[in-house]
């Protein structure tokens, strides 16, 4: 803090000077806020909720240590589902309920929306942002085009631009880092869509179907991408002041869709559709400085809700974002208290045939084709016939179908699961991987592992009716959550009067809508006409 002489000042300008420092100060104790974003993450995609396929111990020590988001809910599809994080408006108020924006149409969050970075820079905080590209060169440093990064996986670029950032940050600021991962979204058409270094593949032998292999080699990469983040936080002296919160930006794409091998079993659906294993999101949020930790939040939060819970964290007051339609959820998490959030809209899509879907309290209502031709429960991946076959013989152990050098490799991790699952992921593991990348495992130090037991979800037993006693595109279906989470049972017709209440509350939600804002795709933005790369196109 600088030192200031107010001998030598006049009266005003000495307040002056005093009201910087302290407002400077009040900037350096506030804390540092690491947003993660995984995309195309499912449900059963992490060991946190149960996955035997995919160990993530990074992101387990974390949620573990945190708070574990049990009722959070993102958009079915990314483009919503980021307007919302970054503006706290739903995306029927901003124009972004319908579909994707894809890289050459001519609108996105419009610019009249004041976004996350935004407010925390009036707040004295230095914003990063470490994400996302598409087809043809968008590799940039601010506005310039990056060139020579071909060749090279994106989720150790990514990891390496902030593990630079924060090694150079000057912590007599708070640092704000938005960091949008690809992992573990399909990749573009044309090649293997899905691809990881092969040290990660190799960890996954026990997973004998090639494409769940090679998704669990993405997601091991982005678990210790974040494990690397936190090392690199705690090495500066950083993680005592600072907020890691971690979110899906929709449910995973299991079962082929999207050309993906994601998982939400036990959960209905996938990614685009409003069944719960589009919408119900991997997430949590991570701090020192939560008064209670190492607990499962069970309240609904939704991801517009994380704007104004941050900015409270921050030393902000919420009360000054106009407009809202998340709310501040800090001090509930914190203290370990009753949530703000009643009911949560999933989307009110216009176009097409049109669907939508609410919750309120313990009820959802389903109006529209939410996705019927996804509407199956998908179990992973796990032996070679599975892709073909949907499923039919994914329940042989992993091993049964190995040869003998492969089956001692399985052993190893085997060896390292049952370390991890049958101790409830306690992490008094010994790794003894004969690679030298054994160490990659857990990037993070001893001290930030915690012990848990996984958050699973319980259907209880199907019935045989649960996939034809629903169809909303010819009537409503209403569905208990609690009791009911995997949407086996439709009981619209024994409860017509909430029903017409909910469907009531959706034209409440109707009519504050704002027309979509999707448009044709302009030929002049391809990157053919812009020597490869993506830049603007548009004179405004």
């Amino acid at each position: 803090m600088r030192r200031i002489v107010t001998q030598s000042l006049g009266g005003s300008l000495a307040l002056f000077c005093l009201v910087a420092q302290f407002t400077e100060c009040l900037s350096a104790q506030r804390p540092n806020i690491v947003v993660i974003v995984a995309d195309d993450l499912g449900w059963n995609d992490v060991s946190f909720h149960g996955s035997d396929q995919i160990p993530t111990p990074n992101i387990d020590a974390l949620a573990y240590g945190g708070i574990i988001l049990n009722n959070y809910y993102v958009s079915p599809i990314c483009t919503p589902t980021r307007g919302a994080l970054m503006s706290g408006r739903h995306p029927i108020h901003t124009g972004l309920q319908h579909s994707v924006i894809y890289s050459s149409e001519k609108y996105g969050l419009p610019l009249e929306e004041k976004i996350m970075p935004q407010w925390f820079k009036e707040l004295g905080y230095r914003t990063h942002i470490v994400g996302k590209e598409y087809w043809g060169v968008d590799w940039r440093r601010n506005l310039d085009l990056i060139r020579n990064e071909t060749n090279l996986y994106s989720t150790d670029l990514f990891t390496v631009e902030a593990v630079n950032i924060i090694n150079k940050h000057d912590t007599s600021q708070p640092l704000f880092l938005y960091l949008p991962h690809q992992a573990v979204h399909s990749g573009n058409t044309g090649g293997d869509p899905l691809q990881a270094p092969q040290h990660y593949v190799d960890r996954f032998l026990h997973i004998k179907n090639y494409h769940r292999r090679l998704f669990a080699g993405m997601v091991a990469a982005l678990d210790d991408s974040i494990g690397t983040v936190v090392k690199t936080l705690e090495s500066r002296g950083m993680m005592n002041n600072t907020i890691i919160m971690f979110t899906t930006d929709n449910g995973g794409p299991a079962n082929g869709f999207d050309a993906n091998a994601a998982n939400n079993f036990p959960l209905r659906g996938v990614k685009a559709t409003l069944w719960e294993g589009g919408v119900r999101g991997v997430g949590f949020i991570h701090s020192p400085l939560l008064k209670k930790q190492g607990y499962v939040y069970n309240n609904m939060l939704h991801v517009c809700d994380w704007l104004p819970t941050l900015y409270k964290a921050a030393g902000g007051s919420p009360s000054v974002m106009k407009n809202l339609d998340g709310y501040d959820h800090w001090e509930s998490l914190s203290d370990k208290r009753k949530g703000k959030r009643k009911e949560i809209l999933h989307n009110i899509d216009p176009k097409g045939q049109g669907h939508s879907g609410l919750r309120v309290g313990d009820y959802k209502i389903l109006v529209g084709d939410v996705g019927m031709s996804w509407d199956d429960w998908y179990p992973p991946w796990q032996n070679p016939a599975d892709t073909e076959l949907l499923h039919i013989n994914n329940t042989q152990k992993y091993g049964h179908f190995l040869n003998k050098k492969e089956s001692a490799v399985v052993d190893r991790h085997a060896k390292y699961f049952n370390k991890m699952v049958a101790s409830n992921m306690g992490y008094e593991m010994e790794i003894d991987f004969d690679n030298e990348d054994a160490d990659k495992v857990s990037p993070m130090t001893d001290s930030y592992y915690h012990k848990g037991a996984p958050v699973r979800v319980d259907c209880g037993p199907k019935p045989f009716n649960a996939s034809t006693n629903c169809d909303p595109r010819k009537s409503p279906c209403l569905f208990h959550i609690p009791s009911d989470p995997c949407e086996y049972n439709n009981i619209a017709e024994q409860n017509k009067d909430l029903v017409i209440q909910m469907l009531t509350r959706l034209m409440h939600y109707e009519n504050t809508m704002v027309p979509p804002l999707n448009g044709p795709e302009d030929p002049a933005g391809n990157p053919k006409y812009h020597d490869g790369a993506w830049v603007p196109w548009v004179k405004l």
